[in-house]
């Protein structure tokens, strides 16, 4: 996608602070990090939201996953973090490209949703 912000950082176009890559996903540094640990994973392939997956991105989901538990630890957040993979305009998506968040650190992230 060429108007992809996250698919210009993966190829190199938007400079980002890389937190880990391999061949299916990219991970950097949220910009304006929520947590103390912010990292945001995202497939390599552009794939618009988790409800856009089909059974050959299985391998690429369960290395988001695989990543997201690492890089966790690796930035501090030893005792515990939040995983979430927003999805579509209900879900609170604010950009078209799967992406799973990382949060954490010392203190506990707090509730999952608020209760409006």
């Amino acid at each position: 996608m060429s108007d992809c912000i996250f698919c210009k950082i993966v190829a190199g176009e938007i400079p980002s602070s890389r937190a880990y890559e391999d061949d299916l996903v990219y991970a950097f540094h949220d910009i304006h990090p929520l947590r103390p640990t912010h990292v945001l994973v995202v497939p390599k392939k552009h794939i618009a939201s988790l409800a856009h997956v089909s059974a050959d991105d299985e391998p690429t989901l369960g290395r988001l996953l695989a990543v997201a538990s690492k890089l966790a630890v690796d930035n501090g957040s030893t005792d515990g973090f939040r995983s979430i993979i927003n999805t579509g305009r209900v879900g609170g998506q604010e950009v078209s490209h799967l992406h799973l968040h990382i949060l954490g650190g010392a203190e506990p992230v707090g509730p999952m949703v608020s209760k409006t």
